[in-house]
């Protein structure tokens, strides 16, 4: 195992030796030639005291082998011990396999965080592939509220992750302009461009937005168009106030998402698909008719409770159950219109077309009843070629010490993403929404959230960052030529006798630090970047503990002023803690602060 360089990481390396052990195999003909070793994972045993890897070889090639996975396990647990670096092998359970690495593996992980610097954690296993991540997707209706955010910030995250593991992703808004909402907003601003003009126009009606975001939509119509569009008919002045008002609410929400760091590289317009050279709608239903998955049918009568868009009439039907769905799906309404599914199979299609075979939908808690019908359409528009995977967003409960926060004046009837932000911080937005998985129900305190303790995971995770550099900035006593530059710093510390970390905090630390590509990887093949969060978390803690370990024992703090060969080895770990701080909290969009005042 000498042979790891900073292009493979413990994880990978290791399982490389098992893919070889399994390969001597394959050559002694105890396992079959083309068996597939890509069901093979190493990965961390769920109880620490079985070992620092598990390896699940025997128990999933053991059928092919024709073999009981105890017995073919201990075959490669053979082949294993005779690895140089591996200090023990065990079979557990049916078959499992556990691995104790050897303490000088650890140090020599260390020296690969070192030589690797800011690029630890970058993986290709994405290989180039392209994936189209639609996220946010808020209704052009207002400002975004707190629980757009969670989206918001999730689909970035993901998208930053999936960068980092080697994909090339496409980070993408959906505008739903082209539904009944966006006419109620049309009516909104017109009421307000009204009062611009001098009407007092009271109480805003039941059914139009109340909010006084409104207020400079009215004020610019007016400035463009005095009073003409007062003497048109509804239906002239409906489609001029309705471009201006959704343009003004997504230069607002743009705004907003500014406040959080995200950016789209593309705007894709729900109105484009119908209104632009082609009907892009008509055209993928053709697309499906001629498939044989459009047809004229009726739909039978829902079980159970009664459901709102159910019609008893022929109309046209996509074949979704033919995909897996539960019941065929009208496309059109029965006034002619496409209904909004008709309009997502055409968005769909034309993604995957551009050449994204993967996409990924982040969507609302309310739209778990849409995933099926959606895979179903991608199988059929992309002949089982594209993959949607859709990831819903739970609600956020805004509190503020345990309380429930009260609605917005500005908004109306909800707490804008801006005025979290503005009072707690991107930092803390940020972070705080990806500390707990994208399907559990989040509760975010205002309160909580600035507090300066271990309580507060996004403060102990920068602290971590932060008491790295302070305990630098101590070391120059010591070592007056130490750099302040990362780069300059790492090239000063890389011949740092790392062996001599010997203490089990030490080897803890470094197994933390050896664990972080590979949860990069499990993070972005699972779509799952909270990992990287509960990582960061767990990689803080351990760094604190070991801080506050060396006041009660001194021969265990980083700087030992009569030795300076283990100051200088506990550096180069402190250097390593500090860089995967960095890395982590870059592919979450958090910043890495030198110092916390």
């Amino acid at each position: 195992m000498s042979d790891q360089t900073t292009s493979t990481h413990l994880f990978a390396h290791v399982l490389s030796r098992v893919h070889a052990a399994c390969a001597a195999l394959i050559a002694e003909g105890v396992l079959p030639a083309g068996i597939d070793l890509a069901r093979i994972v190493v990965e961390p045993p769920k109880d620490a005291s079985h070992g620092d890897m598990a390896t699940n070889a025997a128990m999933v090639l053991a059928k092919e082998a024709k073999a009981k996975p105890r017995d073919l396990a201990d075959k490669i647990a053979e082949k294993l011990r005779a690895e140089e670096q591996i200090a023990d092998v065990a079979i557990a359970g049916p078959g499992f396999i556990n691995l104790t690495l050897k303490p000088a593996v650890w140090a020599q992980a260390l020296r690969v965080v070192l030589d690797a610097g800011a690029e630890y954690g970058r993986s290709r296993i994405g290989g180039g592939e392209k994936v189209n991540i639609e996220y946010v997707s808020a209704n052009p209706t207002g400002p975004m509220h707190v629980g757009h955010c969670r989206g918001a910030v999730f689909g970035d995250a993901l998208a930053s992750l999936l960068v980092t593991a080697g994909y090339d992703v496409t980070r993408e808004y959906y505008i739903n302009d082209a539904g009944a909402q966006v006419d109620v907003l049309a009516r909104s601003a017109f009421l307000r461009y009204r009062e611009a003009l001098g009407e007092v126009i009271g109480e805003i009606p039941e059914g139009l937005y109340p909010g006084d975001y409104l207020v400079p939509v009215g004020q610019a119509l007016k400035a463009e168009y005095g009073p003409a569009l007062r003497e048109m008919p509804e239906a002239q002045w409906l489609p001029v106030v309705r471009a201006k008002s959704i343009a003004m609410m997504m230069d607002m929400i743009k705004g907003d998402l500014a406040a959080l760091s995200i950016t789209h590289e593309v705007f894709f317009s729900e109105r484009s698909l119908i209104e632009g050279e082609r009907n892009r709608v008509a055209d993928t239903i053709d697309f499906l008719r001629a498939k044989g998955d459009v047809y004229q049918g009726r739909l039978p009568p829902p079980k159970g409770a009664p459901v709102d868009d159910y019609e008893d009439r022929e109309q046209t039907l996509f074949r979704a159950t033919a995909y897996g769905d539960d019941v065929d799906r009208p496309l059109l309404k029965s006034d002619g219109s496409y209904t909004y599914f008709a309009s997502d199979i055409a968005y769909h299609k034309v993604k995957f077309d551009a050449g994204c075979p993967t996409l990924v939908d982040v969507l609302g808690a309310d739209h778990g009843g849409y995933i099926k019908r959606m895979q179903a359409a991608v199988q059929a528009v992309t002949a089982g070629k594209g993959a949607l995977d859709v990831k819903i967003v739970q609600l956020v409960r805004l509190l503020r010490n345990g309380e429930p926060v009260k609605m917005s004046k500005r908004a109306g009837d909800f707490v804008t993403l801006r005025e979290v932000v503005d009072e707690v911080g991107s930092d803390a937005v940020r972070f705080m929404m990806l500390f707990r998985k994208n399907d559990a129900v989040l509760d975010f305190d205002l309160a909580k959230v600035i507090e300066q303790s271990k309580d507060n995971p996004v403060f102990y995770v920068q602290y971590g960052h932060a008491r790295g550099h302070s305990i630098f900035r101590n070391a120059r006593e010591l070592f007056p030529d130490l750099p302040e530059g990362t780069a300059a710093r790492i090239a000063f510390l890389k011949d740092a006798a790392v062996e001599r970390l010997t203490d089990p905090a030490e080897l803890d630390l470094l197994r933390r630090l050896a664990l972080f590509p590979r949860t990069v990887e499990a993070a972005a093949l699972a779509h799952e970047p909270h990992r990287i969060a509960f990582y960061l978390y767990d990689l803080a803690s351990e760094f604190h503990a070991h801080w506050t370990r060396g006041r009660d024992a001194p021969h265990l703090r980083f700087i030992i002023n009569n030795d300076a060969e283990i100051s200088r080895a506990r550096l180069a770990m402190v250097q390593g803690v500090v860089s995967v701080l960095a890395s982590g909290l870059a592919i979450l969009g958090v910043t890495a602060p030198d110092e916390m005042r």
